[in-house]
């Protein structure tokens, strides 16, 4: 099939692509959504100008990516990262089109960005900076048609400022427009440790298959703690596992008698950042993927398990916490290697949209759930999921990743011969 150079070619997109190609050769796609479900059916990029605090303007880059809406609404988060690019987007909304069918939400996939480094900048620079990108996406969003949520330098805060953008432009008050809120703004309860949660949902139904005992001789490692990472340590923390690693930007910290998640969280709200904790020894996050351990949960960034690190991991399980974090070459690795369970991501880090659906539903309807009722939800969602997903995975003799992708373009490619095309 001849292949077109397009913007959104990056490698992060370009694996994506090759993932999904491969799965829909196999499966026998019919050429029509092969054709359209390969590539984003949109993609915006806006300049983005904001005033500073000495009164100088800055000009970033920002983007807002829908891969298909098929199902429902496009769906996906906004992150502020200074390597943010129209590619690493593009891949992004993909797999969130394929965690929303996974799961069996009405939504489509989507994913936005801003290409800088929302650290350095102070309170009334981000909320200048999220106002005036809010505006450059606002015929692009909307409560029906694309609803963003946090993600990667992102928070509540930066959505409530996003959900009043778009209110005053429409001159009454939106919730629905955006998810991960604050509460008292229409957030929903457990929507911040949803995403983690919902990784350690899958954890307990992997280890359930390979007869794993979950207790206080599982050691789990976790790169990246941040809102998954962090939620997934304590959740695994809850259940009685051993966490041994964890680490964030500064890099990491290595126990083997275990760390405490309160301990680790009250050195944080003092010093910003992991580095110098006391209570165990400084890792790289390079070295903590290599780490001896159980589980090991990496819930960073993308493409940190590679070709020269595949063959050194010594998990038992590996539950992909953040997006794309193996690459295509490293997955073949694991692959031939047989020992590890593999829960990919699409699968893994789903929580976050589920409860970022219930979100949407109780905006819509203006009646809220209790937590228990969301949590219990959202374990039913998962571990179905997971179900499906591992009994397609047996049925058709493929791997976990392969059995995710299936049971996802399946389920799209269905609807879409369904609607037909238009005109």
């Amino acid at each position: 099939m001849k292949r077109t150079n397009t913007e959104w070619e990056n490698t992060f997109f370009k694996e994506t692509q090759a993932n999904f190609e491969r799965v829909g050769k196999a499966m026998q796609l019919d050429e029509n959504i092969f054709l359209r479900l390969r590539v984003p059916e949109k993609a915006l990029i806006v300049s983005v100008p904001f005033r500073m605090d000495d009164g100088h303007v800055e000009l970033v880059t920002g983007y807002r990516v829908q891969h298909n809406d098929t199902l429902g609404p496009y769906k996906g988060g906004i992150r502020y990262n200074p390597h943010v690019n129209l590619g690493e987007v593009a891949a992004l909304a993909m797999m969130m089109t394929w965690k929303s069918a996974i799961i069996g939400l009405p939504l489509g996939g989507a994913k936005g960005g801003v290409a800088i480094d929302p650290i350095p900048l102070s309170r009334q620079e981000l909320q200048r900076l999220t106002r005036r990108y809010t505006i450059e996406i606002l015929n692009f969003i909307g409560p029906e048609t694309d609803i963003p949520a946090p993600d990667m330098g992102t928070n509540e805060q930066v959505m409530a400022w996003l959900m009043d953008t778009y209110s005053q432009q429409k001159g009454h008050s939106v919730p629905g427009v955006v998810t991960g809120k604050p509460i008292d703004i229409g957030g929903s309860l457990g929507r911040k440790e949803a995403p983690g949660r919902g990784v350690v949902y899958t954890i307990i139904s992997a280890a359930e298959k390979i007869k794993l005992k979950l207790d206080s001789k599982t050691r789990v490692a976790v790169q990246g703690f941040g809102q998954v990472g962090g939620a997934a340590a304590r959740k695994m923390e809850k259940i009685g596992c051993k966490i041994v690693a964890v680490s964030d930007l500064s890099g990491g910290v290595y126990n083997s008698n275990g760390l405490r998640y309160d301990s680790l969280m009250n050195y944080l709200s003092q010093n910003k950042f992991l580095k110098g904790y006391p209570e165990g020894d400084f890792v790289t996050n390079e070295q903590l993927l290599e780490i001896d351990c159980d589980v090991l949960i990496p819930s960073a960034i993308e493409r940190v398990i590679h070709k020269d690190n595949a063959k050194k991991l010594k998990c038992k399980i590996l539950a992909e916490g953040a997006n794309g974090p193996t690459t295509n070459e490293a997955d073949a690795i694991i692959k031939e290697r047989g020992d590890i369970f593999v829960i990919p991501d699409i699968l893994a880090n789903a929580g976050g949209v589920v409860v970022s659906y219930f979100e949407w539903v109780q905006d819509l309807q203006n009646l809220f759930w209790k937590e228990k009722e969301i949590n219990h939800r959202l374990w039913e969602m998962m571990s179905d999921a997971f179900e499906k997903v591992y009994a397609t995975a047996q049925r058709e003799k493929v791997d976990m990743r392969t059995a995710a992708l299936m049971t996802a373009i399946r389920k799209i490619s269905t609807a879409m011969l369904t609607r037909g095309l238009y005109p």
